[in-house]
């Protein structure tokens, strides 16, 4: 039985002889199938997994797979067996030292400002499509296109000269929010191939094929509390205070808060208390109602644009969170590298650390890092 029909063929680039693809293989359902879907495209597909998990212990309640953690070494068992069944080349890249000063690192920064950024997308620009490719590369393996299991789509638009990302087919699974931040040069070379596919049929071809990962759970991350235990830098104790500067109660240290939090504030209150801001000058977490969550502005740098780049302000829609439905906003350019994003109606818990990404129907425009909201 053909794994594929004439639109997911049409969402895979032409075959030409010999086109050598390596598939970033995570031991999951979504990878190995991308990977069963180019072997049956006629490309000579190369697994290989990365080794990122350098022992960190990792406290807390584990609740599930991750990326980083102690099931690594299960996952790449699991991708071992899949490229075993498909009968692909498969390498192990050691990549501990990119992961841990390209993301770890990265994710101390941030939590120790007052941010709370995202991990996905610093791995996906800088480690899986950037120095994965590199280390095959310096390791004597060569490839041609560069494939993962993300669900999104990748086209050339001629008239635009420039290499497009859309959403994936099946919406509930739509990860383009996590690739904005590719590059051209990455996006050009990249394969999405189950992007036109529903997680349904991706898990209905991995067991067609006996790949023995069809009933795999999704990854997620490996502890309640996310990363903020990777903070090595002494916390500093300091004051909990409302909107006024009240004292209300004392945190833990502003690197375990993120906006938007209601549980572990440790406050008496008549109403339910969410954080509404960090100050990291003051050492502060601000705390209020639900309502004081709310913004209808947020300023955003370090922006990539995939489609265009806006001369001058343009509606979109906008994606504060993955999670996030998006809402109407005008993108005003304020300079080379910042824009302020104005919603047509206040948006809940907009967290700076976090991602913005901007669309235009299906297709991702571009996006930035959230610096900061304003009412």
């Amino acid at each position: 039985m053909s794994l594929t029909t004439p639109e997911r063929i049409r969402a895979i680039q032409p075959v030409k002889t010999m086109t050598r693809v390596l598939v970033a293989m995570s031991g999951g359902v979504d990878s190995s199938v991308a990977a069963a879907l180019l072997k049956e495209q006629g490309y000579a597909v190369i697994g290989a997994t990365m080794r990122i998990w350098d022992g960190e212990v990792c406290p807390g309640e584990v609740i599930g797979r991750g990326c980083y953690g102690p099931g690594e070494e299960s996952d790449i068992e699991d991708a071992r067996g899949v490229a075993g069944i498909l009968g692909v080349p498969f390498h192990v890249l050691d990549l501990k030292g990119e992961y841990r000063s390209q993301v770890l690192d990265y994710l101390c920064r941030e939590y120790l400002s007052g941010r709370t950024p995202n991990p996905c997308i610093r791995c996906n620009r800088w480690v899986k499509f950037d120095a994965l490719g590199k280390r095959a590369r310096d390791s004597g393996i060569g490839f041609d296109y560069f494939a993962t299991g993300h669900y999104a789509r990748v086209e050339y638009d001629e008239r635009r000269q420039r290499h497009l990302l859309r959403k994936a087919r099946d919406l509930r699974k739509d990860q383009s929010y996590f690739l904005f931040s590719l590059s051209q040069e990455q996006l050009g070379c990249s394969l999405f191939p189950v992007g036109n596919c529903t997680k349904e049929e991706v898990r209905k071809m991995a067991s067609h094929l006996g790949l023995g990962v069809d009933g795999k759970p999704e990854s997620q991350d490996f502890m309640t509390g996310g990363y903020s235990f990777l903070v090595k830098s002494p916390v500093q104790p300091g004051p909990i205070l409302d909107k006024e500067g009240n004292v209300l109660g004392q945190h833990d240290g502003i690197s375990f808060y993120t906006v938007g939090q209601r549980r572990g504030l440790g406050i008496s209150a008549r109403e339910p208390l969410y954080v509404t801001d960090i100050d990291a000058k003051r050492n502060a977490v601000i705390a209020g109602g639900r309502d004081q969550l709310y913004r209808d502005e947020l300023t955003a740098s370090e922006l990539n644009w995939i489609a265009e780049k806006p001369s001058q302000p343009i509606g979109a829609k906008a994606r504060i969170r993955y999670r996030h439905r998006e809402a109407e906003a005008m993108i005003v350019p304020l300079d080379e590298s910042r824009v302020r994003v104005k919603f047509k109606e206040p948006q809940m818990a907009i967290t700076p650390g976090q991602a913005v990404v901007f669309y235009d129907d299906e297709v991702v425009i571009g996006g930035g890092t959230i610096e900061s909201t304003q009412r």
